[in-house]
């Protein structure tokens, strides 16, 4: 068998929106849904708190994140990899 264990932990993609806490950076989850009545794509976003323990990521980040156990009241997930850097303006 060659194949690897399927996670059972959900990842997603997002982008850093605030960086000011200690360990912790906060992603803005974007996703696209049809209204179930007027069939208008609508944009749906939803914002997490996520555990970042060197303080790697930075505002306009693109990462991918994975939950985890609590580790805090608010955090619930972890950031596992830098997907695109923020460009600088």
């Amino acid at each position: 068998m060659t194949e690897e264990k399927k996670s059972l932990k959900r990842t997603l993609v997002g982008k850093v929106v605030s960086d000011k806490r200690a360990k912790t950076v906060t992603v803005l989850i974007e996703r696209r849904v049809k209204h179930p009545i007027y069939d208008k794509i609508v944009v749906k976003s939803s914002k997490y708190h996520v555990h970042d323990e060197k303080g790697e990521y930075k505002l306009g980040d693109v990462v991918e994140i994975t939950e985890s156990r609590p580790i805090s009241k608010t955090k619930n997930w972890v950031a596992t990899r830098l997907v695109q850097k923020a460009s600088v303006v």
